[in-house]
């Protein structure tokens, strides 16, 4: 009957040891992590209905006996209420393993909604920044034709030629004004740049402005008994009127 008890106790003891080391286990995920403490748990519930198998046995083999020891009894009671405390405790144990599984499967779903939130974003942000690109383009664009110019610079007969200038008025052919043509097309100018345009190559002899400017938003620069060049004075007053800018040279 000794080494009953103690099979008993050996048994409590394991069950109680093996509790403690599964309430140490970190709550960390995984399949088989789970698999092993389910398996834990059905190995201690064993154990326990082992010994509580031994313990109707030793029961029944005290009354069968006839004989009243209080010690036998004390000890039965106890190590029933051991029983039945370690039994509670693995239930507790299994609730807890359930909700550990609950709330991996919990992460687990709002992992995935994470992952599809942060994809959504980065869409939304690929998309707005290709939005902004394309906005920074069209203004570069607009820009750059705010500011295109166009000069041409020739002999009366080569702008005639160029379709720039016509002469109209007068009588009989006499006394015609020089003036700019109405249906001048852009191919026949070099096109620049606003913004950084300040000069205008001439190199010759005479030259007078055609296009309308003030008179006071330009000057003429003589090199060598030469004009060499048109240059801006004034960029708001001489873009004010017109973007072309026309010169007649001789």
């Amino acid at each position: 009957m000794a080494s009953t008890f103690d099979e008993i106790e050996q048994n409590l003891m394991f069950v109680r040891n093996k509790r403690d080391q599964m309430v140490s286990v970190p709550n960390e995920g995984g399949k088989s992590q789970k698999e092993i403490l389910v398996a834990d748990i059905k190995l201690m519930n064993e154990m326990l209905e082992e010994s509580s198998k031994k313990i109707e046995e030793l029961d029944k083999k005290l009354k069968a006996s006839g004989i009243d020891i209080k010690s036998f009894k004390n000890k039965l009671a106890q190590l029933s209420k051991t029983i039945a405390e370690q039994d509670n405790n693995i239930q507790q144990l299994r609730a807890e393993v359930e909700q550990r599984d609950f709330k991996i499967a919990e992460m687990d779903t709002q992992i995935v909604q994470l992952r599809s939130e942060n994809a959504s974003k980065d869409d939304s942000i690929e998309y707005k920044s290709q939005v902004i690109a394309e906005i920074s383009q069209t203004i570069v664009e607009k820009e750059n034709e705010m500011n295109e110019v166009y000069f041409v610079a020739g002999t009366y007969g080569q702008l005639a030629d160029k379709g720039v200038l016509t002469k109209e008025g007068g009588f009989l052919g006499i006394a015609k004004n020089k003036a700019i043509r109405d249906d001048i097309t852009e191919n026949n100018f070099a096109k620049l740049d606003m913004r950084n345009t300040s000069q205008f190559p001439l190199n010759t002899k005479k030259a007078k402005l055609i296009s309308e400017h003030p008179d006071d938003s330009y000057r003429l620069v003589e090199q060598n008994d030469k004009i060499a060049y048109l240059e801006i004075e004034d960029p708001e007053e001489f873009w004010k009127l017109t973007k072309y800018v026309i010169v007649e040279t001789k």
